[in-house]
């Protein structure tokens, strides 16, 4: 009977099938063999006289030598050999991992003793294949099957699975094993085809259990984390919060279940002033800093949650800011301990802290003593927490220019003085900021700071010094336009004379005379000025508007060639964007051409060397209205139209005046100073925006922004309709007859009003020279005693608007109450919409803006009477 193997045995491998020391003794005994072939021949070589068979031994001799050598050279190399062999088979049967070598079949080749121990195999014929030892259970069966598919591919693998028991005979009551299988492939020389396979399989039951302790622990650290009777949350660098523990949860009322780390940030979570408090917290390069402090959280709701935070920063060793871990403890209102006086205290830093103004406690000699959080944020970019603990000196937070008046101011109140001037300042390190310092002096020192002598609040006045200037600027234009008006309406009374005056000679001139050429010169030059005049008005808002419905890419497209034309002869190049679909807009279309024009204009004088025009349309919804950040712009929707040079660039100190009438850059006589002028009033009058931005060398743009348009849908359908009819019956009236030379002349009755002795005297004059019977009139009571002489046997009245007594819309009301149907006419140099919103909506009259002309004059006379 065999005797079992003891446990020590398994140092040996249970199969090998692997040995090539028979193949060393074959080779050896052929030589030898071989060789005793060609002794024989020297030997005997006198008694073999046939040629064949001494040839025959003699290559059998060489061979047997060949092979002795060989043999010989062999032994000497295969003494190594056999050493690194058996070194390796002794290190794979010393493996703990059972180690088990098969072929493409499943067939065993090698199995290590670990292997053989695994499987409980006591001999090798009781060794098991891994196909009988793992195909009884569905889990291992599946991880073999998976892993055999892999090696087939030339792909290795690893497998884990838990089996109710434990491989082998001794697996009875032992419980739930965990095991890992591997496999891999390895190519010999012998059969570089068909690659043998290893396997290795270890029971990592043990592993599994050390895991499973170790994952328990975390589990309930986690759970003893999330129910502590305190707060937690983690963040990032940049303040990204990546976990909030329950308890803080519940009381922010954050539903967790909802909660993805990264998508809050502490400022979400804290309230007030209190970021800039934890930002405050810094570490220095490479070290971690703790600190405790009293703030506020914001709850869900909204409502503010009292707490005491122990919060610990990092720093990264450039000085960065790194991973924060903060607790979180929470102080209840109401109760006992509030009316101690730490919890007096806490109360009071939190009301310091959420202040909305910033304030800081200074000593005798200027140093900061403490500040609260609204102070840290306002000056973060100069002054730290750090600073203060390290005594900074509060004059760092103003200009240098101004620090002699903090001081004077300081010293002040060391001296207890009362009612301090406060102190306007900017930043030091921003000019465009503003702030304005109180400095008060503290009368009583308290026991905790009796270096105290001044409380300084700060205030920053930005927005509010932004909307002065802007207020200064709009009360300066509103000035300049109405002197500009004012001015304007009086030239136009001076230059009505002057051309109703040059029309009646011209009347009475024949072209050979002599004069005939100075009164069309001075003709010629009332026109030029009627045209400044009309720039003035423009620009102080009060000229006449004739809004109409317009598409800005059509009148773009118009006004191209006109744009070509005034470029042709230098080296600047017209580019033009169109935007795609643009909204309409609503104004007078031949004064927005004149905006066009003057900017174009302006653009290629600021480019004496050549360079780039662009004309640009686009639709600016109501949200990037709001990206401009124009404090004075409604958020609307609207339409931007943009003019932009290359040119030499407009100086920022220059840059508030270019739309103050007179005022230009240009050379003597090149230009009257009226055009940007006249561009702020046309958009201005048409409810839009101007905007300039502009850099010296680099070029200017021009932003305009009109309102968008939307016409109620009935109203706009009407109106196409009574468009298409007015102009179908122009179209059939055209054609039925050929056009007749107009007849102004008439002999109607007509009531002149007009203050201006000069205007009246010669419009009287030119009526008259038309066949029509003129009154007149200088106010509008003496207008009204004639109407009552003449019992209102007046066709129509032409009145000015402004008159002392009683001006022309008074006039219409009177005349309309005894004569309803009196046809009107208004002559002004002013808008039509400055004085008619003081008529009533159903008023209707007409209207002639000065200066006019002898013909303009009875083209409206006539028109008015023709009309029903």
């Amino acid at each position: 009977m065999t005797t079992p193997r003891q446990a020590d045995d398994y140092n040996a491998p249970i199969v090998d099938r692997g040995g090539r020391s028979g193949t060393a003794v074959r080779i050896i005994l052929l030589a030898l063999v071989l060789v005793a072939a060609a002794a024989a021949f020297v030997f005997f070589k006198e008694s073999l006289d046939n040629q064949m068979v001494l040839g025959v031994l003699g290559v059998l001799a060489m061979v047997g030598i060949f092979f002795l050598v060989s043999s010989v050279i062999g032994f000497i190399e295969v003494m190594p050999q056999r050493q690194s062999d058996s070194l390796a088979r002794s290190f794979l049967n010393s493996h703990p991992d059972g180690s088990l070598i098969t072929d493409e079949k499943g067939r065993i080749i090698y199995a290590n003793a670990a292997y053989g121990k695994l499987t409980g195999a006591r001999k090798p014929t009781e060794v098991q294949t891994l196909e009988a030892l793992l195909s009884r259970h569905r889990e291992s069966n599946e991880a073999l099957y998976r892993l055999t598919n892999g090696l087939r591919e030339g792909r290795e693998g690893q497998e884990e699975f838990r089996l109710l028991r434990a491989l082998g005979p001794s697996s009875n009551g032992s419980g739930a094993h965990w095991y890992r299988l591997k496999a891999r492939t390895l190519k010999t020389e012998e059969s570089p085809r068909k690659p043998l396979h290893i396997w290795q399989i270890s029971d990592i039951t043990s592993e599994r259990d050390d895991q499973e302790r170790f994952f328990k622990e975390l589990q309930n650290a986690i759970d003893y984390l999330d129910h502590a009777p305190a707060g937690f949350f983690s963040a990032g660098r940049k303040g990204e919060i990546f976990y909030v523990n329950a308890t803080l949860a519940e009381w922010l009322g954050v539903d967790l279940t909802k909660f993805v780390p990264g998508s809050m940030t502490i400022g979400d979570l804290v309230a007030g002033g209190g970021l800039a408090l934890i930002q405050s917290v810094q570490a220095e390069p490479g070290l971690k800093k703790t600190d405790t402090l009293d703030l506020d959280l914001k709850k869900a709701n909204g409502q503010s949650l009292p707490v005491q935070i122990v919060h610990s920063v990092t720093s990264t060793r450039d000085g960065a800011p790194g991973e924060s871990r903060t607790i979180v403890l929470r102080r209840q209102a109401g109760t006992e301990s509030e009316q101690s006086a730490s919890a007096a205290a806490m109360r009071f830093t939190r009301f310091f802290n959420n202040t909305p103004m910033a304030i800081a406690s200074v000593d005798g000699n200027g140093r900061i003593l403490r500040t609260n959080a609204p102070f840290l944020k306002l000056f973060s970019g100069i002054v730290s927490r750090d600073d203060v603990d390290n005594g900074a000196a509060l004059e760092v937070i103003v200009q240098e220019s101004d620090r002699q008046r903090l001081t004077d101011a300081l010293a002040a109140a060391k001296d207890r003085q009362g009612d301090i001037a406060p102190i306007d300042s900017r930043m030091p390190n921003d000019e465009g900021r503003h702030f304005r310092f109180y400095v008060n002096a503290v009368i009583d020192q308290s026991d905790e700071a009796p270096e105290e002598a001044a409380i300084v609040y700060a205030v920053e006045t930005t927005e509010q010094k932004a909307l002065e200037a802007q207020m200064a600027q709009t009360q300066k234009m509103n000035a300049v336009g109405t002197l500009a008006g004012g001015i304007a309406h009086d030239f136009n009374n001076v230059l009505t004379a002057i051309l109703l005056s040059s029309d009646h000679l011209l009347l009475q001139a024949r072209p050979a005379d002599a004069s005939f050429a100075d009164l069309m010169e001075i003709k010629r030059n009332a026109n030029r000025a009627a045209v400044l005049v009309r720039q003035l008005l423009a620009f102080s808002r009060k000229q006449t508007m004739r809004p109409t419905v317009l598409t800005l890419t059509d009148v773009v497209g118009d006004l191209r060639m006109l744009v070509d034309r005034l470029l042709s002869g230098t080296n600047v190049k017209l580019d033009v964007e169109y935007g795609r679909d643009l909204w309409p807009v609503k104004t007078d279309l031949s004064q927005f051409e004149q905006v066009l024009i003057n900017l174009c204009v302006n653009a290629r004088d600021a480019m004496p060397e050549g360079g780039k025009l662009t004309l640009r349309t686009r639709n600016v919804t109501a949200a990037e209205v709001a990206g401009f950040n124009y404090s004075y712009m409604p958020h609307e929707d609207m339409v931007l139209v943009e003019v932009a040079d290359t040119g030499t660039g407009i100086a920022p100190e220059i840059m508030d005046k270019i739309f103050e009438p007179f005022f230009t850059t240009k050379e003597v006589g090149k230009g009257t100073g009226l055009g940007l002028a006249m561009v702020y009033g046309i958009v201005k009058q048409s409810g839009g925006y101007i905007q300039p931005e502009s850099e010296v060398g680099r070029g200017t743009t021009f932003r305009i922004f009109l309102p968008r348009h939307i016409a109620d849908a009935a109203v706009a359908a009407e109106a196409e309709a009574l468009e298409v009819m007015e102009a179908g019956q122009s179209e059939q009236a055209a054609a039925a007859q050929p056009e007749q030379p107009e007849d102004l002349t008439g002999n109607a009755v007509i009531l002149l009003v007009e203050d201006e002795e000069a205007v009246r005297r010669g419009g009287k004059r030119m009526l008259e020279t038309r066949g029509y019977t003129v009154h007149e009139a200088g106010s509008g009571t003496e207008a009204l005693d004639i109407m009552d002489e003449l019992d209102g046997k007046v066709d129509v009245v032409v009145s000015d608007v402004v008159m002392p007594e009683m001006d022309g819309p008074s006039l219409l009301r009177e005349l309309r109450k005894r004569y309803p149907d009196m046809k009107f006419i208004f002559v002004s140099g002013y808008a039509e919409d400055a004085f008619a919103r003081n008529l009533p909506p159903d008023a209707k009259f007409g209207f002639l803006p000065k200066p006019f002309s002898l013909k303009q004059l009875a083209v409206v006379v006539k028109e008015t009477l023709e009309s029903e």
